[in-house]
């Protein structure tokens, strides 16, 4: 397998870690242990300097697999693999589920890693396109229109990165019965699911489909990146073996620590998705003023679901140039487009996070500076 650089983290490599104005970020406000093992008071605490630090169980600690089976319907304990972060689900479920010459569906843009594991297999990769000017809506009849009798697999994310667009539930349906009418395994990435602005998330691929797997993570909906802690959920014993067996060339086994703290998160989930559901409303009301202010820049496509979203902008000028210029000048951290492989005009920006404010203060002082002050618009 011959995998090409991981363009957003390497990117994210570069600036990460020193712009001190972080606006692109794709995961929640996280929380010290500390504060997590507040929930639950001494009683925690005792248990986790207590854990023993052997190996642990490489389906997952038994109750956090109870935990995670627990935020969906008709999913037991014994269908839930838990994995390191979300990355290492996709990783094993393209390498088992694919071959040389299978075709993929892949709704477009996405995680790099939801296409270009398939493409380093030898997989003929179909991208699902979305458009701004659709609303980011998908296209159910190019769907339809994408399935030949070498579709192996459709890969499906929502709430999706990094449109923010929520595919409704009748959608869903639709999908899962295009894909069970071909026997199509359905991947469909959940990682911002609970994150919703109505309070409602439609049922998950795996609720829907035995040959669905509905990926998780605790890094975004949960705001707990640090942990890495992901899963697979699936009702099909064969894709479940095969995943659990792969996984023994991969992390193995969980941590620990890690186990036990994402355990304690999930029995006080509510508490944890009701905050960054605050914090992602309260600043959505700042990223519409602003863009409302500056719509002769910028375009607006509104996000319906989850910590991020995929504005425009309208000046001639590359993304990616514009983006390096913000952070070198303003030490503010957006994301452009490119970097999915998308378009140069493009770039996400996150809004999960208390400082959003303060990030956004800064990005409007560059544009009054440097758009507002420049005839051109041109930085």
């Amino acid at each position: 397998m011959n995998l090409p650089d991981f363009k957003l983290e390497r990117y994210f490599a570069r600036y990460e870690f020193s712009a001190p104005y972080l606006l692109c970020c794709s995961d929640c406000e996280s929380i010290t242990i500390k504060d997590l093992l507040a929930f639950e008071g001494e009683s925690s605490l005792d248990a986790l300097q207590n854990l023993w630090l052997g190996y642990t169980e490489a389906q997952g600690n038994p109750e956090l697999r109870q935990n995670i089976a627990g935020l969906y319907r008709g999913i037991k304990p014994d269908e839930i693999l838990v994995t390191s972060g979300a990355e290492e689900a996709i990783f094993i479920f393209m390498n088992i589920a694919l071959e040389r010459g299978d075709h993929v569906i892949v709704q477009y843009p996405c995680y790099q890693s939801l296409f270009e594991i398939a493409n380093s297999i030898g997989c003929n990769v179909t991208k699902w396109m979305m458009e701004e000017k659709d609303s980011w809506e998908i296209d159910l009849n190019f769907l339809a229109g994408s399935i030949n009798n070498k579709t192996k697999a459709i890969i499906l994310n929502s709430p999706h990165n990094p449109t923010g667009c929520q595919i409704s539930q009748e959608d869903i349906k639709t999908i899962v019965d295009l894909a069970a009418a071909q026997g199509v395994l359905l991947f469909s990435d959940e990682v911002y699911r609970g994150l919703e602005y109505e309070r409602t998330s439609p049922a998950a691929a795996a609720e829907l489909y035995e040959s669905a797997v509905s990926l998780g993570v605790m890094s975004k909906t949960y705001g707990l990146p640090g942990l890495r802690i992901g899963w697979a959920a699936t009702g099909n014993k064969d894709l479940y073996r095969k995943m659990a067996s792969f996984k023994d060339y991969t992390s193995i086994c969980n941590s620990a620590p890690s186990e036990f703290l994402a355990a304690l998160a999930l029995r006080h989930g509510d508490k944890l998705v009701d905050r960054n559901l605050g914090i992602i409303e309260s600043n959505l009301l700042l990223l519409d003023s602003f863009f409302s202010r500056y719509a002769e820049f910028f375009s607006w496509p509104r996000p319906n679901a989850g910590p991020i979203a995929f504005p425009g902008i309208k000046w001639p000028m590359d993304v990616e140039q514009f983006c390096i210029d913000l952070v070198q000048s303003s030490g503010v951290l957006l994301l452009p487009g490119n970097y999915y492989d998308y378009d140069n005009k493009h770039f996400r920006i996150g809004f999960g996070r208390q400082n959003m404010p303060q990030c956004l203060e800064q990005l409007e002082q560059y544009v009054n500076k440097k758009l507002l002050s420049t005839p051109c618009h041109c930085p």
